[in-house]
């Protein structure tokens, strides 16, 4: 069997690993367009706020691992069509020579791609975005390379926040932009407010509402222009949100759906038998409303790849979905959230009602506690918990699993108010906060 895969990165190289060590004999075949492979993207902002790493520290597994597993590696090649009638997959190598590979079953993980604003000027020199290892590469290179002392965040998503604190590590000034008013859609306003006040609290200027119009090149650096509002800076990062990488699924008339990711069943297969597709490109099913979503996510690529090469050598797997678990930090804060918000509760067609509730890290008197808050969401007519938020400076990132655990059980907050959680004074209070929270939301439903 034939079984080639576009895309190098998590779900890509998860499922040309686990096929060849389960079928030896397969013939796997892998083609990026890039030069890297198998690297950890969610810790190139960490990277950057340290001169003294190197960028391929977060390479995972390097291309020669593979080769030697028995992969067939095709770097600097990048895939442009899919013929689905004669299963091949056409494309050009970096220089421009084509190339023909048959296939008997297809993996499309050609994962994301950042959104660039369509305003003139943001294909200028020191005009970034970071999405590839290559990206991090040029970020590091061009701070290095020139005095950096201010920079511009288009964008207030999970790699601006962690971009802004890198880039606050390394003493350069920070604006962030976006023309929203708000900090986070998705989130409570409480907790909200205690993000923004620790932006402020490390020199971060927030200019809410504003909309880029142009960047322009100056004797200095570089200009944002808005409607009304000029600022300056030495580099300026577009950090907006990325878009699935689905054009060449589309093209070939497979099926796109939410966002246009491309649209796969529980076992990640396509409108097309024998083409599957897993990662960021790819859609879900969310385990709260069964509906489909365009969440992307590190553990779902990974456990899709391993799904697909399960599926191709005939062991079949189906994937029940995610809840759309996630965490970041912002400075010293921990922001962890898992499941729907209150808008998306509604738009959902449930019937949510929500609770706030401040608690403590640690217990009653207990050195080194801080504040935590909990928004929890339940469905009065059901009863079951739909989704929660948390912020704090410690605690919030792994207790998030509890609720996302509840929601893949379909758990009633009742029954989740009832869970036997672990208890010690330097871990949290007798009480915990999840519980705490499941307690006053029940007084309200």
């Amino acid at each position: 069997m034939d079984f080639v895969i576009i895309g190098g990165d998590a779900a890509g190289m998860s499922a040309a690993s686990r096929a060849k060590r389960n079928q030896p004999d397969i013939q796997v075949t892998v083609i990026e367009r890039t030069q890297d492979v198998s690297f950890s993207a969610c810790g190139m902002p960490y990277n950057i706020a340290d001169p003294r790493r190197p960028m391929d520290d977060l390479v995972v597994r390097s291309v020669d691992a593979f080769q030697k597993q028995g992969i067939r590696m095709l770097t600097g090649y990048e895939a442009i069509r899919i013929d689905r009638d004669a299963r091949m997959v056409h494309g050009a190598m970096l220089q421009k020579e084509p190339f023909s590979i048959p296939y008997d079953k297809l993996l499309i993980a050609t994962g994301a791609a950042p959104v660039v604003p369509d305003i003139p000027g943001s294909n200028l020199p020191g005009v970034m975005t970071l999405k590839h290892l290559e990206d991090g590469r040029r970020i590091k290179s061009f701070i290095a390379g020139k005095p950096v002392s201010r920079a511009i965040i288009v964008g207030m998503g999970y790699i601006a926040m962690e971009m802004c604190e890198a880039l606050r590590e390394r003493n350069i000034a920070v604006t962030m932009v976006k023309p929203r008013s708000t900090l986070f859609p998705w989130m409570n306003d409480q907790l909200s407010q205690v993000i923004h006040q620790e932006l402020q609290s490390n020199g971060v200027i927030l200019q809410l509402g504003f909309s880029p119009e142009r960047i322009e090149k100056t004797n200095r650096g570089l200009k944002l222009c808005g409607a009304d509002t000029e600022l300056e800076a030495d580099m300026i990062l577009l950090a907006i949100g990325v878009k699935p990488n689905s054009r060449i699924a589309s093209a070939s008339g497979i099926e796109t759906g939410v966002h246009d990711a491309i649209s796969v069943d529980h076992r990640l297969q396509t409108s097309d038998p024998d083409i599957f597709s897993a990662g960021d490109c790819a859609d879900a099913f969310h385990v709260v409303t069964g509906q489909k979503v365009w969440i992307p996510l590190a553990l779902r690529a990974n456990r899709g790849g391993w799904a697909v090469a399960d599926n191709i050598l005939g062991k079949s797997v189906e994937l029940p979905g995610i809840a759309g678990t996630a965490v970041f930090k912002v400075f010293h804060l921990e922001v962890a959230r898992t499941g729907l918000s209150l808008q998306e509760s509604v738009s959902a067609g449930f019937s949510p009602v929500d609770t706030v509730i401040q608690s403590r890290s640690r217990a009653h008197a207990h050195p080194g506690s801080f504040p935590i808050w909990v928004h929890m969401i339940g469905d009065a007519r059901s009863g079951r918990l739909l989704g929660v938020q948390m912020v704090g400076r410690e605690g919030a990132a792994h207790r998030i699993n509890a609720p996302a655990v509840a929601l893949h059980t379909h758990m009633t907050v009742e029954a989740f108010s009832q869970s036997d959680m672990a208890y010690a004074p330097p871990f949290g209070p007798v009480w915990d906060p999840l519980l705490t929270a499941a307690n006053q939301l029940l007084k309200k439903m």
